[in-house]
């Protein structure tokens, strides 16, 4: 089964309140993946820091992503987008545009999403959510 990770996932393992390597290596049935909007949440991340913070938050980064497929935001994507935004807009369930967009891209894939942001990510009709243990 293919797993997207959303960017909190990333982020706690930066922080070591989260031991992303081994939930990873404890799925080894599982393939893993990152939206391509995840990765501009985690590189802004990296923008934002200054000095030996912005050098180690990157190398973790770049160590992270290394491996793993960056999933595109395509045509498709798109259509599913404007399917999952419309039916949360009108039924006043909104959620954050970049998790709409995870949500979506793992739609469109038939992917889970592995994220600590349950709430959000149950709102889209259809995903299946995993909350990494």
């Amino acid at each position: 089964m293919a797993i997207i990770l959303d960017a909190d996932v990333i982020i706690r393992g930066e922080k070591g309140t989260f031991d992303l390597k081994k939930w990873v290596s404890s799925r080894p049935n599982d393939r893993f993946e990152v939206a391509a909007i995840t990765v501009a949440e985690l590189w802004h991340g990296v923008e934002r820091a200054t000095g030996k913070h912005r050098t180690s938050r990157e190398r973790y980064l770049r160590a992270v992503l290394e491996p793993l497929p960056i999933i595109p935001y395509t045509e498709q994507t798109a259509y599913e987008h404007a399917r999952v935004w419309s039916q949360l807009e009108v039924s006043g369930r909104m959620i954050g545009f970049y998790d709409l967009i995870v949500g979506a891209t793992a739609l469109e894939r038939g992917s889970d999403v592995a994220t600590f942001n349950r709430r959000h990510f149950a709102q889209i009709r259809g995903l299946r959510v995993i909350e990494p243990t």
